[in-house]
């Protein structure tokens, strides 16, 4: 069972699955929405989440997806694509012990800000995974 919420603890949620798409996402909207040089994030089946506190804002950041985040502190939560419907994002440092989805590679390093060295040996691609390297 995976545990976490925001910084306030006024949204708490609970897994019921194993993580999957570990990645560090470097795209200029994850970086907009969380203030972030780069959003550490894993996926789940959106049914695996359960809101045990409280209730996260949502808002449509583009056509396709939705984020959401806690409406008293502001902590990124979660982004959910139309295009991946079986899969919720979840941040992982969101996550009361975020070693427990560590990152296996990097994404939208076409973004990246040229002040960030990836120097963790992960891999590292242009776009999304599936694009390749």
């Amino acid at each position: 069972m995976l545990r976490g919420g925001c910084f306030c603890r006024a949204v708490r949620y609970e897994i019921d699955a194993e993580p999957t798409n570990q990645t560090i996402c470097h795209c200029t909207m994850c970086r907009h929405a969380a203030g972030a040089p780069s959003v550490a994030w894993f996926s789940v089946p959106p049914k695996s989440v359960r809101f045990v506190a409280g209730e996260p804002q949502r808002f449509k950041s583009s056509e396709h997806a939705t984020r959401s985040f806690c409406p008293e502190c502001g902590t990124t939560l979660t982004y959910q694509s139309t295009r991946t419907p079986g899969d919720l994002d979840i941040t992982t440092c969101s996550l009361d012990e975020p070693g427990q989805a560590a990152p296996k590679d990097h994404t939208f390093v076409r973004s990246k800000l040229s002040w960030v060295m990836l120097a963790d040996g992960l891999p590292a691609y242009p776009t999304t995974r599936s694009a390749g390297l």
